[in-house]
C-alpha cells in the first residue's frame, strides 16, 4: 500500500492525534499530580527553601534575694547573626563584617565552624553586640546577604562582683555537652549555667524558647523578618527566690580586707539559710556573658589568686583552734572531763612527748586551767593532753562522725569535701606502718596535722553548738527548697553540756583572744584561730554566733595571711551586729593584713604537721 494512499494518511493522522492526546494526558496528570495531589508537599518544601526558623530565646529567671531585690536580671541585648546557603557565602559575607567589627582571621574561621543543627540554620556571630556594632552594620544591610539582627535577652547581674561565687555565671553550651546530653533539653546556642546557683538550678532558670520565621530570597537575603508566620512567644523561666540578703552581703564586701585572700559566711543556725557568702578575690560575671574577652580569660585563669575559686566551699584550710570545741565536744560526751577539769600538766609554754616538744602559742605559759578557760585562752597544752586522753582511735572515729570528713549538703555545685582521716589506716598507707608515732594526736587535737576543712563545713558545726538540740540544717541557698533534714546524729551532748561550751565561748570574746571584738550590750560566742601556712604568713580564723542565750546567726571568716585569728574578729562581729542591730551599730575598725612582700601568694596547700595555737 502506498504511504501517500487516502486510507494510509487517515491511519497516520488517528495515530498521531491519539499520540498527541496521549501525552497531552500525561502532561495534565504531571500538572495535576504536581499543583493539586502534590500541592501541600512542595508549598512546604518552597516555604523551606523561602522560609527560615529563627529562635527566640526565653529571658532566664530572676535570681533575687531573701526580700525580692534582684540579684540577677535581663537587659535587651543584640544578636548578630548570618543565614547562608552555602560556606562560601558565608565566608563572603563574614569578609565583610569582619572589617566592620574587627574580627580577625582566627576568629572568622572559629564562627563559621559553629556547630549547627541544619546546615542553613543561622551562624551567630556575635552575641551581646554594642548598639554602635549594631549601627554599622545596619547602615550597610543591603551589601550584606543573609544578615539577621535580632533583640535578645542578656543576663545581668547589677551587684557585679559581690554575689559572683553565690551566683556563678552563665555562657553558651558547648558541643561536647550536646553530644553528651547532659543538659536536658538544650539545642544549640543555648545559655546555661557554668557555677553557683545559675548551675544548680539551671534546669528552672531556663525557661522555654520560642521562634519566629524571616523570610529569604534565592540568595539567602533576608526579604522580610516580619509578619512571615505567626511567631511562638518565649516564656521566662522561674524565678528563684534565695535566702541571700543583698546588705547584709554588700556589708561583708566592704567589711573584707582590700587585696586580700579569703571567704566570709553568715548563716541562721535554726534553718540553714545562708545569709551572705563572699570569697575574695571576686570576679565580675557580667564579662562571661555573650562570651568572655579571650585577653581577659588568659588573665582570670592565670591568676595566683584563682578568682574563681570558691573559697568558702572549695579551699580546705588547717581548722586550728576553732577545731578545739570539736575536741571538747567528743571529751565531754565520752565522760572523760568536766569543765572543770585541769589537766596534770600545767601549761608553761609547751609540753615534752617522748623525743618532741609541742610548743603553746603563748611561749610563757597559761598555768592551770579548767577546760573551759582553756577554751577561753585557747591553750595548746591542755588540748594536747586531752587528745591524748581521748586517744587517736576515738579522735578519728567521732571527727568522722560530727563530719568533718564530709559534704554539707549546700545547694551550690562543686562543693569540695573536707579532709580527715576517718582509720589509723591513712596513716599507715601514706607514711608506712613504721613511718609514723602518736604524736600526730597532738597535731590533730589543736587543729593542725591532716585534717583540712572548709569554712562552710566548720560554720555547719558551730551551728550545732548554737542550736539547743546540737544539730544543724543542711545549709541552703534557695527558700523554695525543702531543708528539713537534719543528721542522724548531732553533737551527742546534753543541753548543760552545749550552754556551759556556749559560756566558754563567750568569754572568749569578753575576756579571751577576741577580746577587742567586743560589741557592748551583746554576748557573742566565738572562737578564734591561727592556721599554720607553710607557704607564708599564717591564716586567721574567727567564728561566732548571737545572741549567745538565742543564737540567731553564725558567721565565719577565713582570711590568707592574716597572722592572727583576732585580727579577723572585728569582719565577724561587725557582720553580726549589722544583721542584729542595722547600719548604726558596727564598729569602725579595720584588721591587719600581713602579706608577704617578696613572694606571690601560693595555692592552698594540705595541711602540714605542724603546731600553732589562739
Amino acid at each position: 500500500m502506498r504511504w501517500n494512499h487516502p486510507h494510509a494518511i487517515g491511519r497516520r493522522a488517528t495515530l498521531g492525534s491519539w499520540f498527541i492526546a496521549f501525552a497531552l494526558g500525561a502532561i495534565g496528570l504531571g500538572f495535576f499530580r504536581l499543583q493539586v495531589m502534590g500541592r501541600d508537599r512542595y508549598l512546604f518544601q518552597s516555604d523551606q527553601n523561602r522560609i527560615r526558623p529563627s529562635i527566640l530565646p526565653a529571658p532566664r529567671g530572676l535570681i533575687v534575694d531573701r526580700h525580692g531585690s534582684i540579684l540577677a536580671d535581663n537587659v535587651p541585648g543584640y544578636t548578630i547573626s548570618l543565614i547562608g546557603s552555602s560556606r562560601d557565602s558565608l565566608t563572603s559575607t563574614m569578609g565583610l563584617i569582619a572589617d566592620l567589627i574587627g574580627l580577625d582571621v582566627g576568629q572568622v574561621a572559629a564562627i563559621l565552624d559553629r556547630p549547627r543543627a541544619r546546615i542553613d540554620d543561622p551562624v551567630v556571630i556575635m552575641r551581646d553586640a554594642s548598639f554602635e556594632v549594631v549601627s554599622a552594620l545596619e547602615e550597610r544591610r543591603v551589601a550584606l546577604q543573609g544578615l539577621t539582627i535580632q533583640a535578645e535577652p542578656k543576663r545581668h547581674y547589677p551587684h557585679g562582683d559581690i554575689f559572683a561565687h553565690s551566683l556563678g555565671y552563665v555562657n553558651e553550651i558547648t558541643q561536647q555537652e550536646l553530644e553528651g546530653g547532659s543538659v536536658a533539653g538544650a539545642r544549640y546556642g543555648t545559655v546555661v549555667g557554668r557555677s553557683g546557683l545559675e548551675r544548680e538550678y539551671d534546669s528552672l532558670l531556663r525557661g522555654s524558647d520560642g521562634r519566629r520565621h524571616v523570610e529569604v530570597d534565592a540568595f539567602g537575603r533576608t526579604v522580610r523578618q516580619e509578619g512571615v508566620l505567626a511567631p511562638s512567644p518565649p516564656v521566662q523561666g522561674k524565678t528563684v527566690r534565695t535566702t541571700l540578703d543583698l546588705d547584709l552581703q554588700s556589708f561583708v564586701q566592704s567589711q573584707f580586707p582590700a587585696e586580700a585572700r579569703g571567704a566570709v559566711v553568715a548563716m541562721d543556725p535554726r534553718n540553714g539559710d545562708v545569709l551572705a557568702m563572699y570569697s575574695a578575690p571576686s570576679f565580675d560575671p557580667n564579662a562571661f556573658v555573650g562570651g568572655i574577652d579571650v585577653g581577659l580569660w588568659d588573665q582570670i585563669r592565670n591568676s595566683a589568686d584563682n578568682p574563681l575559686l570558691n573559697r568558702a566551699v572549695q579551699g580546705r584550710y588547717p581548722p586550728a583552734s576553732p577545731w578545739k570545741l570539736a575536741v571538747a565536744t567528743m571529751a565531754l560526751r565520752r565522760g572523760i572531763v568536766t569543765m572543770d577539769t585541769r589537766m596534770t600538766t600545767p601549761c608553761h609554754g609547751g609540753m615534752p612527748y617522748f623525743t618532741r616538744y609541742f610548743r603553746c602559742w603563748r611561749t610563757e605559759g597559761h598555768g592551770s586551767l579548767t577546760l573551759a578557760e582553756a577554751i577561753q585562752h585557747s591553750c595548746d597544752v591542755y588540748f594536747y593532753q586531752l587528745g591524748l586522753k581521748i586517744g587517736l582511735q576515738n579522735l578519728l572515729e567521732d571527727g568522722t562522725q560530727l563530719g568533718f570528713s564530709g559534704l554539707t549538703g549546700v545547694d551550690l555545685p562543686n562543693e569540695v569535701q573536707s579532709f580527715f582521716p576517718a582509720t589509723t589506716s591513712y596513716y599507715d598507707q601514706t607514711y608506712g606502718p613504721r613511718g609514723w608515732t602518736r604524736a600526730v594526736t597532738l597535731n590533730l587535737a589543736i587543729g593542725q596535722g591532716e585534717n583540712d576543712q572548709t569554712l562552710l563545713n566548720m560554720i555547719r558545726f558551730y551551728a550545732a553548738l548554737a542550736n539547743d538540740d546540737g544539730v544543724a540544717p543542711t545549709p541552703r541557698f534557695v527558700l523554695s527548697e525543702p531543708v528539713e533534714y537534719r543528721p542522724a546524729s548531732g553533737l551527742r551532748l546534753d543541753p548543760t553540756q552545749i550552754d556551759e561550751l556556749r559560756e566558754a565561748l563567750v568569754m572568749v570574746v569578753e575576756q579571751g583572744t577576741a577580746v577587742r571584738s567586743r560589741i557592748a550590750n551583746l554576748r557573742i560566742a566565738g572562737k578564734t584561730g591561727t592556721a599554720q601556712n607553710s607557704h607564708g604568713p599564717n591564716h586567721g580564723w574567727f567564728i561566732a554566733f548571737a545572741p549567745a542565750e538565742a543564737p540567731e546567726i553564725v558567721v565565719g571568716a577565713i582570711v590568707e595571711f592574716a597572722e592572727h585569728g583576732s585580727d579577723v574578729a572585728p569582719i565577724v562581729t561587725n557582720v553580726i551586729a549589722r544583721h542584729l542591730f542595722g547600719a548604726d551599730e558596727t564598729l569602725d575598725r579595720s584588721i591587719r593584713l600581713l602579706v608577704p612582700a617578696d613572694s606571690a601568694p601560693q595555692p592552698l596547700p594540705l595541711a602540714d604537721s605542724v603546731l600553732i595555737g589562739g
